[in-house]
């Protein structure tokens, strides 16, 4: 995959979460929510905060979702990322 993002912008892909609860009950994926944490894959040169291979944290409902191959990732603007996970 070849991408670069443009202005203050990084790719992001979501870490999934585990769809079994500790005592072994299967939540199926209708009744779980987007994850709101992911690894970087990409970052525009205009960012200095974040790496690529960071996991990061930010709002459910933000950036815009697009397929990269058989893939499906996040474009975050900078100001919708809370911090970084580590």
């Amino acid at each position: 995959m070849n991408f670069q993002p443009l202005g203050k912008r990084v790719l992001v892909k979501r870490v999934e979460e585990t769809n079994t609860t500790a005592s072994g009950i299967i939540i199926p994926d209708s009744a779980t929510e987007k994850p709101s944490q992911g690894e970087v894959v990409a970052v525009s040169k205009d960012v200095s905060e974040v790496a690529c291979g960071n996991v990061v944290l930010f709002g459910k409902y933000t950036g815009n979702e697009v397929s990269l191959g058989a893939d499906k990732f996040l474009v975050l603007e900078t100001d919708d990322i809370f911090g970084i996970i580590g």
